[in-house]
């Protein structure tokens, strides 16, 4: 298998505390800086790129939410793949 065919991963990262939005936009902010083509979506963040690039940003991302201040985090991690990979335009094509 072709070690670099793209991956789509959605990411929900749930912080467990009274405020969780600020915490939330900085674990956006972490997916956002590693340059992994990413959306972000009402209900998780969706992401394109190799699938170590995409787990290396699920892991910042939660990294982020504890270091913000988060007591406990919980992150549900969902990926799209084939023996051809997967993209989220050919995932939303029917849609737009």
């Amino acid at each position: 298998m072709d070690a670099n065919r793209h991956v789509v991963v959605g990411v929900e990262v749930v912080p467990l505390c009274a405020d969780p939005y600020p915490i939330v936009d900085r674990a956006i902010a972490a997916i956002q800086a590693t340059g992994v083509r990413s959306q972000v979506c009402p209900l998780e963040t969706v992401m394109e790129g190799t699938l170590e690039e995409c787990l290396a940003a699920v892991r910042a991302a939660h990294h982020a939410a504890l270091e913000a201040g988060a007591p406990r985090v919980i992150t549900y991690v969902k990926i799209s793949d084939g023996a051809n990979g997967s993209s989220i335009d050919e995932l939303m094509a029917k849609y737009r």
